[in-house]
C-alpha cells in the first residue's frame, strides 16, 4: 500500500472512531468495493441508533455498511434453527441462505411481511439472537438452479470474495496526482453495426468499459468481439466494467477479461448479475455442441460471478477515484439499465442508453428519461431509420394472433424463435391473455430451452416488472407466468411427438437460430407448407434468421451425423414487428425530446450504418443536436 493511500486510511479510520460510541466495539474498518464496511461487536446498538451511521455518511461522502464482526456470529447451522424458531410459522420460510463475506442471511419466506413483523421486530430478534443481518425476500414463485449456483460460489468461496472487495476498495479510494480536467471515449465495437458492444471511458487517472459484448452472426473473428487490440486499451489499467444488460451482444465477452487477467469488478443491475451468468454458461453449452471455438471457459465465467458487484437503479456508487455511476431502468428486459456516469466534481456527465425501450410494454415500464445532469448521451439506433416505425401495440398482438388461427385451421404448427430473456416472457403473456379472452384458438404452447429457467429469475425479482405484473406476484401472490396452456419441454426426445402431433405453438430458443432447440424444430417444421415460423425480435445481419428473414429457401444446417444437410424451406414465414424491446424511430426521437437535462452532444450507435448516419443526421438539423455516427475505433474527446 502507497503512503498516500495508508494516510487516506488513517483519516478516514480517525474520523469514523471520533463519531462512533466506544460501546459499537469496531473491530475494524474495510473497504468491500464501492463501499466502507464497519465490522462491530455491539451490531444492535447500531440498529437502534442508526443516525450515527447517517452522520458518518454526510461526513465522508461514502457509502457505508455496518457488519457483525465474525467472531461474534452464530455458526450457521444453529443460527438457520435460532431463525426458523424465531419467524412465524404463517410466514412460511422457503429458504435460509448465509453470505459469509457481507455477514448476512437471506431468508425467502412466502408471507415477507410476517417475517420481517412489525416495525421490523422480527428482524430485530434474528439480529441480537444469531448476530447475523436479516434480508428478507419473498420466495419466488418459481425455483432458479442459476440462482442457488451463484448463491452457492460466493458461499463456498467467501475468503477469495473478500479479498476480492479489498482489492476492489482500495482501487476505488485510491489518492489521484491530478484533478480530472479530460474525458475520452474510445468505440471498440457496437457502432456503425449491431454486436459487440464496447466502449472505453478514460478519465486523467480512471478507466471504465461500457458493455463487453459478442456478435453471433460475425463469420470473421475480427468482427466477432470488441477491439481490445489497440494501444488506448489497457487491461491492468482498467478500473471497471459496466454492463447494460444481459443479451450477448453486451455481456458475452466479459469471462474473456479475466481468462487474460483481469481482476476488477463488473457492476450490473441485480437481475442482470444473474441473467447474464445463465446465458454465458449457455453460450459455452452451444459452442460445446457445435464443435465452435469459445473465447473462454466455465472457470471464466465463475470468475466473473466472484467479481460482479450488483447494484439496485438508482443508488449512486463510486467506481473509480473520480468516476460516480448510478444505474437508471431502460425498458428493454429484466433489468436493462440505461447508465449514467459522473466524472470529476461536476467536469463531465455521460449516459449511455445500452438497448432502451422508450415505451412501457405488458412486462416492463417504460425507460428513465431523467438525469441530474447529462452533457453526452450515446444512444442506441437499432430501428433509426424513417422506415422504423412500428405499429401501435394492440394492432401487434392481433397480427400474431390472426397468424397462428389461421396456421391452426390448416392444421400447422407455429414455430417462434425468441431471445430467453424479455421477448420470452412477453410472447408468454400474451398469448396466455388472447387465448383465456377466447381471441386464440386454445392450442398447446410449449415452452423449451432457457425459457423456464429465464422466466423464474423475473419471478424472484418482481420489483424490476411492470406494476401490473408486479403487484400480480407481491400483492396477489399469482404467477403471471404459469398457465393451463403452458407445456415445458424438459425432454429433447419429445420434439418428434410434438411435431408430429396436432396444431400448437412452440415457443424456443434461440430468437435469431443461431442455436438451441429452435434449430432443431425448424429442421423437422421447415418442409411442411402449412406451419409457420414468426419472427418477433430483432435479426443481426449475418445470423440464419436474417438470412431466412431475407428470403433464403435451401437451408444448410449441420446434421446429427456430423454431415451438412440442406433444409427445404416451404414454411410461412412471417416478422411481426412491434414486440421488439428496443425504441422505434418516432420512441428513440421522444427520448431525446423528453430528455432531461438536454444533452449538448449525441453519439449514435448500436445500428446499422445507414441508420446510425441517418438519425444522427437528423438530430443535427431539426434538434439543434451536436450528433454525430462515430465508427469503431475513434477515440473522442468529450471533455
Amino acid at each position: 500500500m502507497s503512503k498516500a493511500m495508508e494516510n487516506a486510511h488513517v483519516k478516514i479510520r480517525q474520523t469514523i472512531l471520533e463519531h462512533m460510541p466506544r460501546e459499537a466495539e469496531i473491530t475494524r474498518i474495510e473497504f468491500e468495493g464501492p463501499r466502507l464496511a464497519i465490522y462491530v461487536k455491539n451490531l444492535v446498538l447500531l440498529q437502534e441508533q442508526s443516525y450515527i451511521v447517517t452522520d458518518i455518511v454526510n461526513l465522508l461522502h461514502k457509502r457505508i455498511v455496518i457488519r457483525s464482526d465474525p467472531s461474534i456470529r452464530v455458526p450457521e447451522s444453529e443460527a438457520e434453527k435460532k431463525i426458523k424458531e424465531i419467524i412465524p410459522t404463517e410466514a412460511e420460510v422457503t429458504s435460509v441462505n448465509f453470505d459469509p463475506t457481507l455477514g448476512e442471511v437471506v431468508i425467502e419466506a412466502k408471507k415477507p411481511g410476517l417475517a420481517i413483523g412489525k416495525d421490523g421486530a422480527t428482524l430485530q430478534a434474528v439480529i441480537r439472537t444469531t448476530s447475523w443481518r436479516p434480508r428478507v425476500l419473498r420466495s419466488p414463485p418459481l425455483p432458479s438452479k442459476i440462482t442457488a449456483s451463484v448463491r452457492h460460489i460466493l458461499h463456498s468461496e467467501s475468503e477469495d470474495r473478500n479479498r476480492i472487495l479489498r482489492d476492489v476498495g482500495e482501487r476505488i479510494f485510491r489518492p489521484t496526482l491530478t484533478r480530472v480536467s479530460n474525458v475520452r471515449m474510445t468505440t471498440l465495437g457496437g457502432f456503425r453495426e449491431v454486436g459487440r458492444s464496447a466502449i472505453l471511458i478514460q478519465a486523467n487517472e480512471s478507466s471504465v468499459l461500457l458493455d463487453c459484448g459478442a456478435n453471433p452472426g460475425a463469420q470473421n473473428p475480427t468482427q466477432a468481439f470488441p477491439r481490445f487490440d489497440i494501444e488506448q486499451f489497457d487491461l491492468d489499467n482498467l478500473d471497471a466494467v459496466i454492463i447494460s444488460h444481459a443479451h450477448l451482444d453486451h455481456c458475452g465477452l466479459a469471462p474473456f477479461l479475466y481468462k487474460y487477467g483481469y481482476d476488477g469488478p463488473v457492476y450490473c443491475s441485480e437481475p442482470t448479475s444473474i441473467l447474464m451468468t445463465l446465458l454465458q454458461l449457455d453460450y459455452l453449452d452451444v459452442a460445446t455442441r457445435e464443435g465452435v471455438f469459445a473465447p473462454f471457459d466455465q472457470k471464466d465465467v465463475r470468475e466473473l460471478v466472484m467479481h460482479t458487484i450488483p447494484l439496485k437503479y438508482g443508488v449512486v456508487t463510486d467506481v473509480a477515484p473520480d468516476i460516480k455511476l448510478t444505474l437508471h431502468n431502460a425498458g428493454h428486459i429484466l433489468g436493462s439499465s440505461i447508465v449514467h456516469l459522473h466524472i470529476g466534481e461536476g467536469l463531465h456527465n455521460v449516459v449511455y442508453t445500452g438497448d432502451y425501450k422508450f415505451g412501457k410494454t405488458m412486462l416492463l415500464e417504460s425507460a428513465s428519461s431523467m438525469f441530474p445532469r447529462a452533457e453526452t448521451l450515446i444512444t442506441e439506433s437499432t430501428y433509426g431509420a424513417p422506415e422504423d416505425i412500428m405499429p401501435e401495440r394492440e394492432g401487434v398482438e392481433e397480427r400474431l394472433t390472426q397468424i397462428i388461427n389461421e396456421t391452426a385451421e390448416k392444421g400447422g404448427k407455429v414455430l417462434i424463435p425468441v431471445p430467453a430473456v424479455g421477448r420470452a416472457q412477453e410472447i408468454m403473456l400474451v398469448l396466455d391473455n388472447y387465448m383465456k379472452s377466447k381471441r386464440l384458438k386454445e392450442l398447446p404452447i410449449y415452452l423449451e430451452g432457457m425459457i423456464l429457467e429465464a422466466t423464474a429469475i423475473h419471478t424472484a425479482y418482481p420489483e424490476y416488472l411492470a406494476r401490473e405484473i408486479r403487484d400480480q406476484i407481491l400483492h396477489h401472490d399469482v404467477n403471471p407466468f404459469q398457465s393451463d396452456y403452458f407445456v415445458t419441454v424438459t425432454d429433447s426426445s419429445t420434439r418428434g411427438e410434438i411435431v408430429q402431433g396436432g396444431p400448437c405453438v412452440i415457443v424456443a430458443t434461440s430468437g435469431m437460430l443461431e442455436g438451441g432447440p429452435a434449430i432443431d424444430y425448424f429442421r423437422q417444421l421447415a418442409p411442411d407448407e402449412r406451419n409457420t415460423l414468426v419472427f418477433v425480435s430483432y435479426q443481426i445481419e449475418g445470423t440464419l434468421g436474417n438470412r431466412i428473414r431475407s428470403g433464403l429457401k435451401d437451408v444448410s444446417l449441420m446434421g446429427h451425423n456430423g454431415k451438412v444437410e440442406i433444409i427445404k424451406l416451404n414454411m410461412r414465414v412471417e416478422s411481426v414487428e412491434g414486440f421488439s424491446g428496443h425504441s422505434d424511430r418516432r420512441q428513440l426521437l421522444n427520448f431525446i425530446q423528453k430528455m432531461s437535462p438536454k444533452p449538448s452532444r449525441v453519439l449514435v450507435g448500436h445500428g446499422e450504418a445507414r441508420k446510425c448516419e441517418d438519425i444522427a443526421q437528423m438530430m443535427s438539423k431539426n434538434m439543434k443536436l451536436r450528433a454525430f455516427a462515430p465508427q469503431n475505433l475513434e477515440t473522442i474527446r468529450l471533455r
